[in-house]
């Protein structure tokens, strides 16, 4: 590599990116939504801010709440996402 060259982009790894929305159905069972499948986050507060942008949309496609994880550590939820 060429000094001043950036480094060939990378997809962050889950320990980059520990924070992670569980998708759930009005029986608590996970949904998956293939828009929003894999999405992690570096931190809770962009965790936080990307479900409250979109939690119409996930409404939409069946989401009825939402369970915030940091790794495999439930940090809160189920959230429902009704109105």
């Amino acid at each position: 590599m060429m000094p001043g060259q950036p480094p060939t982009f990378r997809q962050p790894s889950a320990s980059e990116r520990p924070w992670w929305w569980r998708l759930e159905d009005a029986a608590g069972e996970q949904v998956e939504v293939a828009d929003y499948a894999e999405q992690r986050f570096g931190n809770q507060g962009d965790a936080e801010s990307w479900v409250g942008e979109i939690w119409a949309d996930l409404a939409e496609h069946g989401v009825a709440a939402v369970t915030l994880f940091e790794h495999e550590r439930l940090v809160y939820g189920p959230m429902s996402l009704s109105a």
